[in-house]
């Protein structure tokens, strides 16, 4: 499966009113495995709109355009399902849109000092979109976009 077929999928999200969060590819030669994390366009965290049938609406539409090309196998399995209430942070863009929410940040080595993961809240991005602003316990942090290994939105319970 190809760059083209994450673009097609995209598009079709797209025109649901959807958007691609994660695309993995995995399984066997024999039953490869392709799973899509999605969500309404405009979802924000905590305040998902989506829903099985979402799942299910999405998951037929997007069989019916995989089935419909020349390059997929027919044979594979499809999941689809909702980011989760701790959405990875993927695209640059995504480190925008989520200003202020709390995230957890993990390099691939130490980002601040020693440590290699920090919770913190999220600030946005250096105009040049080279680095993520975090707060760390009220200290200003900028991480190099391509020191983050991974990045997800925190969820945290509302005390008492």
């Amino acid at each position: 499966m190809s760059d083209k077929l994450e673009a097609a999928l995209e598009q079709v999200l797209d025109e649901l009113g959807y958007e691609l969060v994660v695309l993995e590819r995995g399984g066997g030669r024999r039953r490869p495995l392709l799973r899509l994390r999605v969500e309404r366009h405009g979802d924000r965290p905590g305040r998902s709109t989506m829903t099985a049938d979402d799942c299910a609406h999405v998951s037929r539409r997007v069989m019916e355009m995989l089935e419909a090309r020349k390059d997929t196998a027919n044979d594979f399995v499809l999941e689809v399902s909702s980011p989760g209430i701790e959405r990875p942070l993927v695209r640059v863009a995504d480190y925008q849109r989520f200003a202020g929410e709390p995230v957890r940040v993990r390099g691939f080595g130490p980002i601040l000092g020693n440590r290699k993961q920090v919770d913190a809240v999220l600030l946005g991005l250096e105009p040049d979109e080279e680095e993520v602003l975090l707060d760390v316990d009220g200290e200003r942090v900028a991480v190099p976009v391509r020191a983050i290994a991974r990045a997800n939105l925190r969820y945290l319970p509302l005390e008492g």
